[in-house]
C-alpha cells in the first residue's frame, strides 16, 4: 500500500474543524474517513493507537521569519491483507 498526502493553505478555524471531525470519528468504533487530495480514504484504527505529536520552530540567526509547525501522527497495527481484500479503501471524491 502506498501513501496519500495532501497540503492546502487554510484558516486555523478550518483546521480545528477538520481535527474535531477526525477526533469524533476516532471516538467511535467505526472507520475513520479522510479527504486527501480529491480522494476519500477510509481506515479502521485498532487499539492501542500510538499518538505522536511534534512542535518545531526552524530559523537561523539573522532570519526575519521562522517556519513553525505542529505535526500529529497516529500509528496502529493490523493484519496485512492484499489490496483485493480491502486493506485500504480509497475512492475518488463523489463516488
Amino acid at each position: 500500500m502506498g501513501e496519500l498526502e495532501t497540503e492546502v493553505e487554510t484558516t486555523r478555524s478550518e483546521v480545528a474543524s477538520s481535527l474535531r471531525d477526525v477526533a469524533d470519528q476516532l471516538d467511535g468504533d467505526g472507520d475513520v474517513t479522510l479527504e486527501l487530495g480529491g480522494k476519500r480514504v477510509r481506515l479502521n484504527p485498532t487499539n492501542p493507537v500510538t499518538f505522536k505529536s511534534e512542535g518545531e520552530s526552524d530559523w537561523s540567526e539573522g532570519d526575519t521569519e521562522a517556519k513553525q509547525s505542529i505535526e500529529f501522527e497516529l500509528v496502529w497495527w493490523r493484519e496485512a491483507r492484499t489490496p483485493e481484500a480491502g486493506a485500504l479503501d480509497v475512492s475518488t471524491e463523489g463516488e
